[in-house]
């Protein structure tokens, strides 16, 4: 059995691939995971502190 991993994905991206990995990851569209951190970013105001987090450690997707 393969384990799933979390990577930033490199077909389904508009800035780094984060929000795209996350809805592969858990097969959901990737335009909801970005209004849920658009609204994270407005309401709370750590959605962007965390994208940029996420950014930097979650790995490239590699063919």
């Amino acid at each position: 059995m393969e384990q799933k991993r979390l990577y930033k994905s490199s077909t389904n991206r508009v800035l780094c691939g984060v929000c795209g990995g996350i809805g592969e990851y858990f097969n959901i569209d990737p335009t909801i995971i970005r209004l849920i951190f658009v609204l994270f970013i407005f309401g709370v105001g750590s959605g962007l502190l965390a994208y940029i987090v996420a950014a930097i450690i979650m790995p490239e997707q590699k063919y």
